[in-house]
């Protein structure tokens, strides 16, 4: 979560925008917000499902069409049921010419996990179930943005590898992020305990690094979009090209200057 508001300030302090009436939907803690604090903007009202200074449904939050400027969730929208809904939402409270920038995991974030988890299960039941839901598709998501009706519509990823002592060492993480809870409510079955432990042992077999550490494969998927407003850039009209695609791409011809 750090590594994101990190990223949040970084993006934020590119754009030389005033956002005087700012939304922090969803985020488990106070990260972000304390990003857009960083970038000079003013305290942003923290809303979510379990903490902060409102208690809201993200899918159905209580707010009035353009109740707001800027619009930050970190980490949270993937455990949505309804994630093409929520975005409308989003874009719903922007008032025009306003930011929504959102942060979700992506669909490499923890394969290991995924794949010790089934391996242990089907070896110990002989079926498995998922642990561990599906992740939004950066492919997916500059489409999800325009659905929603947001203009100028971004999505970009950041990959990147942890390393754990255990299995048990991330899951604890995971707990951590409020991230077990959600996990545990999408499984059709408990997790038993021998399971788990089967888990680690495949975790630490298959993917583990000389010094016995594990690997944690995590990947974020940043969305952005702006509410429509007059003044932003449009795309050209077609047919208003000045040259044709197809001597644009012609090789300058020998002895041309």
């Amino acid at each position: 979560m750090t590594r994101a508001a990190d990223d949040l300030l970084d993006r934020l302090l590119t754009v030389k925008r005033e956002f005087p009436r700012a939304l922090d939907l969803g985020s488990p803690n106070g990260h972000f917000a304390q990003a857009v604090i960083a970038s000079g903007r003013p305290p942003p009202l923290r809303a979510s499902a379990y903490a902060g200074d409102v208690i809201v449904d993200e899918e159905a939050p209580p707010f009035a069409p353009g109740s707001f400027d800027l619009i930050v969730s970190g980490m949270s929208l993937q455990w949505v049921n309804d994630l093409p809904g929520a975005l409308a939402q989003a874009r719903r409270m922007l008032a025009p010419d306003g930011l929504f920038l959102a942060c979700l995991a992506g669909g490499a974030s923890l394969v290991e996990l995924r794949a010790a988890l089934a391996q242990a299960e089907e070896e110990i039941t002989g079926g498995a179930s998922p642990r561990v839901s599906p992740f939004v598709d950066v492919r997916d998501m500059g489409g999800l943005l325009q659905r929603a009706g947001f203009a100028l519509p971004v999505a970009d990823i950041d990959s990147f590898t942890l390393r754990y002592d255990s299995m048990f060492a991330l899951m604890q993480d995971l707990r951590a992020m409020g991230a077990a809870n959600a996990l545990a409510k999408r499984a059709r079955k408990s997790l038993r305990r021998d399971i788990v432990a089967r888990a680690a042992q495949v975790y630490a077999e298959r993917f583990s690094d000389a010094d016995g550490r594990v690997r944690a494969t995590f990947e974020i998927v940043w969305a952005s979009g702006w509410a429509p407003h007059e003044s932003q850039q449009k795309p050209a009209k077609p047919g208003s090209a000045m040259m044709r695609l197809e001597d644009a791409m012609k090789s300058p011809r020998e002895g041309d200057a």
